[in-house]
């Protein structure tokens, strides 16, 4: 059985964010994308990331990387179009476990840049 009662704070969060973080939990770099205006940015671990295409690589490269696991511990709207999420990741990556602060701009009903830190 499914658990399908939503994280904390995540029924507050924007349809396409919801989105985008379930398919990126679940390793689908194409689902994950696919949430993105077709010019979005994302900047992770002191990289930046240009367009749609640029971006589903990264995110299938991240996840066959390492093996880990999420969990949401906060998600918050901060501003009109603006919403930050924290997830806990724990895996086989260096240190083994980071607190990571996912900043999420909106253009319409897509993502326009996500800025991923600690």
């Amino acid at each position: 059985m499914t658990d399908t009662t939503p994280a904390p704070g995540t029924d507050e969060l924007p349809d396409v964010v919801q989105r985008f973080l379930k398919a990126h939990n679940a390793h689908d770099a194409a689902a994950a994308a696919a949430a993105l205006t077709a010019d979005a940015t994302v900047t992770d671990d002191g990289r930046t990331y240009r367009g749609r295409a640029a971006v589903e690589q990264w995110l299938g490269r991240a996840a066959s990387e390492y093996t880990y696991t999420t969990e949401l511990l906060s998600a918050r709207g901060d501003a009109a179009g603006q919403c930050t999420v924290t997830q806990r990741l724990r895996g086989d990556f260096p240190g083994g476990t980071v607190d990571l602060h996912f900043r999420f701009t909106l253009d319409g009903d897509l993502i326009s840049a996500l800025t991923i830190a600690p």
